[in-house]
């Protein structure tokens, strides 16, 4: 309904929407006063003959005084020409009540002389109200569409951030696969055929199918899952990995690029430097809305993966900019250190995704 009544709106010539105006304003007030003596008539009568002094006041104050001056934060001159236009426009109500109004309705009656400077302040304080609420819709209209283009360049801003930290994502991953694809090429590795077959279904995935703003959670799951299969056929026996996925994921939905760069990371900062025996164990569990992802790994012998490296791989910096811009509040990141593993733990609310591309 609301909808609606913006679109015919917008659509509604400005000139109809001004007529409507004053026919309202005209009518309230001619309603109002004639309501103390039942002469609606007359008071209506009353309100077309001053009309024109108010037309005056509202239209030089909207139309030159507000984007001149009040718009442009000029308060002084704004409300100095405002006074002096609604003066002149008080002097021309007392002039069509001198002439007009008096001779037309009140002939007998003694209004004294022309030049009454009282007069003048009084007929004044019949016109500041309309033109304080045609002053007040204006500007707040003017609010509105700055406020309503503002948040237009934070879509568009916020649209392009996220396209390119997507868009980064991928050649990050792909990178590191095809390295591992070229250290199995290396020694002519059987598996090789393998990994060329599953690296195929992640480039469609990346290509086609994550393309949208959110995937199925499952897909997701199944992506990181590939991943993790890939890189156990270039550690093989060395490379201990448990993957768990507890609670009811179908049905659910998720940006997708999310699940996996929590489970490179645990290989390139934790095994990849690693010569003996090592471990990865990823739990991911959702209940209800709730997504809870733990990736924890022992660390790597390699003295020169610290946890700043860890924590500021490309892959995790991005996918915590992500969750920030599409889920803001609704998720928690913990990177936990200890002297013999990482641990990711990563809660995510998963209805709480914003479409704010």
């Amino acid at each position: 309904m609301q909808k609606k009544f913006t679109v015919f709106y917008q659509k509604t010539p400005r000139v109809l929407k001004h007529i409507f105006f004053w026919l309202v304003f005209t009518t309230f007030f001619a309603v109002l006063w004639g309501s103390f003596n039942d002469d609606y008539l007359h008071q209506f009568k009353m309100q077309l003959l001053y009309l024109p002094e108010k037309l005056f006041a509202t239209y030089i104050t909207i139309y030159i005084l507000l984007p001149k001056y009040l718009l442009k934060e000029k308060y002084f001159p704004f409300f100095f020409w405002a006074l002096l236009v609604l003066l002149v426009a008080g002097a021309i109500h007392w002039l069509t009540a001198y002439y007009i109004e008096r001779p037309l309705y009140y002939p007998d009656d003694d209004w004294g002389g022309l030049w009454h400077p009282l007069k003048i302040l009084k007929s004044a304080t019949y016109i500041y109200p309309v033109v304080v609420l045609a002053t007040l819709i204006k500007f707040f209209k003017h609010w509105y569409r700055v406020q309503q283009d503002s948040q237009s360049l934070a879509r568009d801003k916020l649209q392009a951030e996220l396209k390119f930290l997507r868009a980064q994502i991928h050649p990050h991953f792909l990178f590191n696969t095809l390295n591992n694809l070229y250290a199995l090429a290396l020694k002519k590795s059987d598996s090789t055929p393998e990994i060329v077959l599953k690296l195929s279904d992640l480039l469609n995935y990346m290509l086609y199918e994550c393309n949208t703003e959110t995937v199925p959670l499952t897909k997701e799951i199944e992506l990181a899952k590939n991943y993790v299969a890939l890189e156990k056929l270039r550690y093989g026996e060395r490379l201990d990995v448990s993957f768990s996925v507890r609670g009811e994921i179908s049905g659910k939905t998720i940006a997708p690029m999310i699940v996996l760069p929590f489970v490179e990371n645990s290989f390139k900062h934790g095994v990849s430097g690693e010569t003996d025996h090592s471990w990865i164990s990823i739990d991911l569990n959702v209940k209800d809305d709730l997504l809870t992802l733990k990736v924890d790994n022992s660390k790597s012998t390699d003295q020169t993966i610290d946890e700043q490296n860890y924590r500021e791989g490309i892959g995790l910096q991005n996918v915590n900019r992500r969750l920030e811009l599409l889920y803001g509040g609704a998720y928690e990141l913990k990177v936990l250190d200890t002297d013999e593993s990482y641990l990711i733990v990563l809660k995510l609310h998963l209805n709480e995704y914003s479409q704010k591309t």
